[in-house]
């Protein structure tokens, strides 16, 4: 019985594997992995977004090493220095002033510890979302995404309204100008606000992750802020996919509608561990303070995962991680654009930083091609590079997200790669 066969007689039908022929990833280097067979490949999609930094960062493995020699597990029963430290960092960095951070154990929980921080301050049950979003498979998340793809239950706590904006190029308001397409998303929440009581917050991801790596033009999101600061709003940024300076440009998402100041709540997790599990969630303490019964956590703020993010944090600021996803991602998305340009299914190449996406569309039309994804998916790791799928409503994309210390040269390799899967498969 093969890995996979045993696979299927215990895992749920619906934990998706990649590949007709599923991999087993073995170890990790760098930029790079392997499988079971020795077979290299360049990773452009690191665990989702998630190996942030580099596999096998000497600094990260040393820290965990370390730690779990002294002790692995306490809970937050009990004081613990590392996520003291951690936490203090995360605060500073966040941008929101008097801030509390809670650690939880993915970004899943984060956003569903904020819905509740949101949920109890504001006294309702009414959640602004944006069409084409993901926030996570918890029960409260799910009825929460704006992606068919991945709404599993219409059965939740939570009313969810839903908002324009998340995507640029599609939808209604698609051949409008920028500043007339953010003037047309806040008129549409205007609107909505009209027909609802009162409403406990907004979640956002500055750019749609599952989505296919969507983003509205700079901002929209400062633009909505003045409309839900006059209603009392929250407006909760989930940075699970955008944080840490994987967008280059800015060390949050939200820098890039920061006119009227950062989020009410911020949500975090992925590359802050480099792999370890760590979510969390920071607010001023006003919200953070604001649950009235108690509340713990049994594995978030762990020391072995806090060691992890404090290193991978040293690690990323000392060596400009953000600056060099903003240089080699700048580079990485000219040459995905010049390698595109020929192939006809290419829609779009869009991003920033190291987060980018290629929309596939059935030549000739602007219909979803999610036949080519998966065969463009195949072709790239048979030559050696692994990448993501993604999209919403009609739509296929691919996902390109490697760690942030990506090379010039192994930016240069993907993209060539790249380009032979596109014209082989596409």
């Amino acid at each position: 019985m093969t890995l996979h066969d045993r696979h299927r007689a215990v895992i749920p039908d619906w934990v998706a594997l990649y590949y007709q022929q599923p991999l087993e990833l073995t170890h990790g280097e760098g930029r790079y992995v392997w499988d079971a067979d020795g077979n290299r490949y360049l990773d452009f999609f690191g665990g989702i977004l998630t190996t942030m930094t580099a596999h096998a960062l000497p600094e990260v493995t040393k820290a965990v090493a370390e730690q779990a020699a002294r002790i692995i597990h306490s809970s937050t029963l009990y004081l613990n220095r590392p996520m003291i430290e951690l936490a203090e960092r995360i605060a500073a960095l966040s941008g929101i002033p008097d801030a509390r951070v809670f650690f939880t154990t993915s970004g899943t929980e984060a956003n569903d510890t904020a819905l509740l921080l949101a949920t109890a301050y504001r006294r309702s049950n009414q959640v602004l979302a944006m069409r084409n979003s993901y926030h996570g498979r918890s029960f409260s998340a799910v009825s929460l995404t704006g992606n068919r793809a991945w709404t599993t239950t219409t059965l939740s706590p939570i009313q969810p309204l839903y908002v324009h904006g998340g995507v640029r190029t599609r939808g209604p308001y698609a051949e409008l100008s920028d500043e007339r397409f953010i003037r047309a998303c806040v008129a549409d929440l205007e609107d909505l606000l009209g027909h609802t009581r009162d409403v406990a917050a907004l979640i956002a991801e500055p750019i749609q992750g599952v989505g296919g790596f969507t983003s509205p033009p700079d901002g929209l999101y400062a633009a909505f802020r003045e409309v839900l600061d006059r209603h009392g709003i929250l407006w909760i940024a989930d940075e699970v996919q955008t944080g840490w300076g994987r967008t280059g440009d800015h060390f949050w998402g939200w820098q890039a509608h920061a006119e009227n100041g950062p989020p009410d709540i911020l949500t975090f997790a992925k590359g802050i561990g480099n792999g370890m599990s760590i979510g969390g969630v920071v607010a001023p303490a006003a919200i953070m303070n604001s649950l009235d019964a108690n509340s713990i956590s049994t594995f978030g703020g762990s020391p072995v995962t806090m060691a992890a993010g404090n290193a991978n944090l040293n690690h990323l600021l000392e060596h400009d991680l953000q600056g060099n996803a903003r240089r080699v991602g700048g580079l990485l998305i000219e040459r995905l654009r010049a390698v595109s340009a020929q192939v006809p299914a290419v829609r779009e190449v869009r991003g920033r930083g190291l987060m980018i996406g290629i929309e596939l569309v059935k030549p000739g039309t602007d219909e979803a091609y999610p036949e080519a994804a998966s065969r463009v998916l195949e072709a790239a790791r048979e030559s050696g590079l692994l990448i993501g799928k993604g999209g919403g409503h009609n739509t296929s994309a691919l996902r390109i997200a490697p760690p942030l210390s990506l090379t010039i040269a192994e930016a240069e390799e993907g993209a060539a790669i790249m380009g032979h899967a596109l014209r082989a498969a596409a």
